[in-house]
C-alpha cells in the first residue's frame, strides 16, 4: 500500500484537492495491479483524471508534479495492458498549452519523459493493436522522446475523415491534402528524395534498437524497402532531436506495418503514413516545403527546400506524381477558397511582428508597436484581464490585471504606468471592465480568483470601496449593463454558474441571472438601445445565453431573444467565448469556438449574419476576440487564440481578413480606438489596427 501524501504536499503543487486525491487514488491502484497482475480499476481513475490533467488542450500546472509518480507506477505494469496510458501521455506532452516545467520539478519530470519513453516503446512491440491506436502510439513514443513529430498526434485522422490539413512554416496557410486516406499500392515518388537519417546516434541506452530488428523487408514489398531502410537507420540511431521529420515518419509508417492489427489494414495505413514524406507546395507563399514539416506546428529547423524534381520510377510512379500533382491543385483552390471570408478568393494579406514594428509581406511598415511598462516594476509578469477606461477631457487608459494579484494603468497613448500597481486582491486578477455612470464618473471593476470583485477609480488610482466577496470558482468574466430605469449595474460570472448583478457604488447584488446555473466562461453587455443592454454569455458546454438583466424574475425574457438553435447545430458551433460588435448601423453578437470560427448574430432577432470568419491554422483554441470601428473606417473583428501567436483581423462588411504572426503568446484582446491591445505572457503591447 502506497502512504497517502498530504494534499498540501510540494509534490501536488498546482492541483487541487480532488486531483491529488485521485492522484493518490490511482497510485494505489497501479500498485495493486502491479502486485496481482489484474484488476482494471486504475483505467477508469485514470480515464477521469487525465481529463483534468489534460481539459480543452490545456495542460494543468500540477501535471508536472503528478506525472513522474504515476509513470513510475505505470512503468512495472505488463506491456500490453498501458497501450492508452502512454498514448494519453504522449497527447499531453504535445499538447498546444502547456505551462513551463517549474525549476525544481524540471529533472524530475525530465526522468519521467526517459523512463516514459521505455516503457512506451516495450507496449509498442509488445502489445498487438489495431493499426490506428499503433500509429497513435508509435507517435507517442517519438513525442515522449523529445521529437517534434509527436504533434501529428493530433491531427491524426479518425476513422472515416479523408483529408489532413498542412501549416505552411513560413505563413501559416493551411494546405488540404485530400487524398491521405487512398491505399498507395506503388510509392509516390522516387525514394532517392528521401533524407539521410541524422548521423547523430544517442548515448542514452536509447529503447528503439528491438525495432530496427522488427522492420522485416517484406513488411510492405520490394517497392518500400528504401523507405524501411530509413525507418531501420532511425530506429538504429535513436531517435533524436537532430533526425529529420520525413525518417521519423518512415520509422512510424513501418512500426504500424509490422505491429498493428489486422495485417491488411495495418498494411494500408502504414503505406498512406509512408506517403507523408513526401512534400507539397504552399498555395499562399509558392514555398515547397515537406509535409512533415507541414504537420508540425512551427518545427524547429524546418527549411523550405528548392521545389523537388519528382522523378516517377517507372509509368505506375508517374501516374502517382500526376495523382499527386492533381491533388495538390485542388488542395491549392480549396485552401485559397477558405483562406479569407466572404467567398473571395484572393490570399488573406500576412504580417509579422518584427521586434517593434508590424511588417507585412513585401518587408515595408504596417506601423509601430508600443510596449507598455512592465504590469509590475522590476518584474514580467503576465497580464490576463485587460480593460480601456475613457471619459471626456481625460486621456485614455488601459487597465490590466493577472497573477501578480494588482491592477495597473497605463497611458493607451504611449505606454507609460499613471499610477503605482493598485492592490487588493489577494490572488490574480482574472476579469476587468469599464463603468460609466450617469454622473459622468467613469470607474474600474476588477475581479479575482477567490471571488473578490473590487472597484477603482481609475484617475486617481483610489479604490472606490473596499474589496469584497470570497466565493467559490473565483470571477472569471464580467461586462457593464444598462437597464432602462438609468442605472448602471455590474454583471459578474462565476465558473459554476453563478451570474450576478451589482450596484456599483455599493456592492449590493441586487439580481441573479442565468437560473440554469450553467457554468459560464464568458460574458459580454450587447446595447440594444442608447439606455438598455442585453447580457450575452457562454458555457463551457459551447451553449449561448442571452438574459435581460431590466427584468426581476430571471426566468423571464424581457426583450432577450436566444440566438437560432437550428443554425447553431447545422453550424456544429460550441461558443466558448461572446463579444458585442459595434458598428456604425447596428449592434452585433460575435461568437468564437475553440477551432477559430466566429459566428455573427443580430440580437433582435436571434439570426445568424453573413458567413462567418472559418477556422485557420494558429487560431484553435481558447478563443479571444474584440472588435471597434476605427475613425472613419470599417469595423474590425479580431480573433486568436489564447496562448497562440497568430491574430486574424476580419472586416465583416467586406470580408477582409489581415493575418498577424507575433512574438509573443496572447492572452486577452481589447481595443482603444484605432489601436489593438494584446495582453500576452511577458506584459502588454499596442499596435495600429490601420496603417499608419
Amino acid at each position: 500500500m502506497i502512504p497517502k501524501l498530504p494534499l498540501d504536499s510540494p509534490r501536488w503543487r498546482g492541483l487541487d484537492g480532488v486531483k491529488a486525491e485521485e492522484v493518490q487514488v490511482l497510485l494505489e491502484q497501479l500498485a495493486s495491479a502491479g502486485a496481482t497482475g489484474g484488476s482494471d480499476a486504475w483505467r477508469r481513475t485514470w480515464a477521469d483524471l487525465s481529463g483534468g490533467l489534460l481539459d480543452d488542450g490545456v495542460v494543468a500546472d500540477g501535471a508536472y508534479a503528478a506525472l513522474p509518480h504515476l509513470v513510475e507506477a505505470a512503468a512495472v505494469l505488463p506491456p500490453e495492458q498501458t497501450v492508452e496510458f502512454w498514448v494519453d501521455l504522449g497527447f499531453l506532452v504535445t499538447a498546444d498549452y502547456r505551462p513551463p516545467v517549474p525549476a525544481d520539478l524540471e529533472a524530475g519530470f525530465g526522468a519521467a519523459l526517459r523512463l516514459a519513453e521505455r516503457a512506451a516503446a516495450r507496449s509498442l512491440l509488445a502489445a498487438d493493436v489495431p493499426g490506428p491506436v499503433c500509429a497513435r502510439l508509435a507517435l507517442s513514443c517519438v513525442a515522449l522522446a523529445g521529437h517534434h513529430m509527436g504533434e501529428v498526434l493530433w491531427q491524426f485522422p479518425e476513422e472515416g475523415e479523408s483529408e489532413l490539413l498542412l501549416s505552411c512554416p513560413a505563413c501559416g496557410s493551411e494546405t488540404e491534402l485530400p487524398d491521405f486516406c487512398v491505399d498507395a499500392a506503388r510509392p509516390p515518388f522516387d525514394a532517392s528524395l528521401l533524407p539521410e537519417p541524422s548521423t547523430h546516434v544517442r548515448q542514452d541506452g536509447h529503447p528503439w534498437s528491438e525495432a530496427a530488428a522488427a522492420l522485416r523487408e517484406e513488411a510492405l514489398g520490394e517497392d518500400w524497402e528504401p523507405f524501411l531502410r530509413v525507418a531501420r537507420d532511425v530506429a538504429a540511431q535513436g531517435v533524436s532531436y537532430e533526425t529529420p521529420g520525413q525518417a521519423v515518419l518512415c520509422l512510424v509508417a513501418g512500426i504500424v506495418a509490422v505491429r498493428g492489427t489486422p495485417q491488411r489494414a495495418a498494411g494500408e495505413l502504414a503505406r498512406r503514413l509512408m506517403s507523408l514524406t513526401g512534400h507539397f507546395d504552399c498555395w499562399d507563399c509558392e514555398r515547397t516545403w515537406t509535409i512533415a514539416d507541414g504537420l508540425a506546428e512551427s518545427p524547429d529547423g524546418a527549411l523550405s527546400p528548392h521545389r523537388p524534381d519528382r522523378v516517377p520510377a517507372d509509368s505506375d510512379g508517374a501516374a502517382a506524381t500526376a495523382q499527386a500533382a492533381a491533388a495538390t491543385a485542388t488542395a491549392t483552390a480549396t485552401a485559397t477558397a477558405t483562406a479569407t471570408a466572404g467567398g473571395t478568393s484572393r490570399a488573406a494579406p500576412r504580417f509579422r511582428q518584427e521586434q517593434n514594428a508590424v511588417i507585412t509581406a513585401d518587408g515595408t511598415l504596417w506601423g509601430r508597436i508600443s510596449v507598455f511598462s512592465d504590469s509590475v516594476p522590476g518584474s514580467a509578469g503576465g497580464v490576463d484581464a485587460l480593460a480601456v477606461v475613457s471619459r471626456p477631457g481625460r486621456p485614455t487608459l488601459v487597465a490590466g490585471g493577472g497573477d501578480k494579484g494588482v491592477v495597473c494603468l497605463w497611458d493607451a497613448t504611449d505606454g507609460r504606468l499613471v499610477h503605482d500597481p493598485l492592490p487588493g486582491h489577494p490572488d490574480a486578477v482574472r476579469s476587468m471592465t469599464p463603468l460609466p455612470l450617469l454622473d459622468g464618473r467613469v470607474l474600474l471593476a476588477s475581479g479575482g480568483d477567490s471571488g473578490t470583485i473590487a472597484v477603482w477609480d481609475p484617475f486617481t488610482g483610489q479604490p472606490v470601496r473596499a474589496p469584497a466577496g470570497d466565493r467559490p470558482g473565483g470571477v472569471t468574466a464580467m461586462c457593464t449593463a444598462v437597464v432602462p430605469d438609468g442605472g448602471t449595474l455590474l454583471v459578474t460570472a462565476t465558473p459554476r454558474g453563478a451570474v450576478r448583478v451589482w450596484e456599483p457604488d455599493t456592492g449590493e447584488c441586487v439580481s441573479r441571472l442565468n437560473p440554469y446555473g450553467s457554468p459560464i466562461r464568458s460574458i459580454t453587455a450587447v446595447p440594444i438601445s442608447a439606455d438598455h443592454t442585453l447580457i450575452a454569455a457562454s458555457d463551457t458546454a459551447g451553449r449561448v445565453h442571452v438574459w435581460d438583466p431590466a427584468v426581476d424574475d430571471p426566468w423571464e425574457s424581457g426583450a432577450a431573444v436566444q440566438l437560432d438553435a437550428r443554425a447553431l447545430a447545422g453550424a456544429d458551433h460550441q461558443a466558448a467565448a461572446v463579444e458585442a460588435v459595434l458598428t456604425p448601423d447596428r449592434t452585433m453578437l460575435a461568437t468564437a469556438d475553440g477551432l477559430g470560427v466566429v459566428m455573427l448574430w443580430d440580437p433582435v432577432t436571434g439570426a445568424p449574419v453573413g458567413d462567418g470568419l472559418p477556422s485557420s491554422t494558429g487560431t484553435a483554441g481558447p478563443p479571444l476576440i474584440t472588435a471597434a470601428t476605427p475613425h472613419g473606417g470599417r469595423t474590425v473583428l479580431v480573433a486568436g487564440a489564447r496562448h497562440g501567436h497568430r491574430l486574424r483581423l476580419w472586416e465583416p462588411e467586406t470580408g477582409a481578413v489581415r493575418h498577424i504572426a507575433l512574438e509573443v503568446s496572447p492572452t486577452c484582446l481589447a481595443t482603444a480606438g484605432a489601436d489593438l491591445i494584446v495582453g500576452h505572457d511577458r506584459g502588454v503591447l499596442s499596435l495600429p489596427l490601420t496603417r499608419q
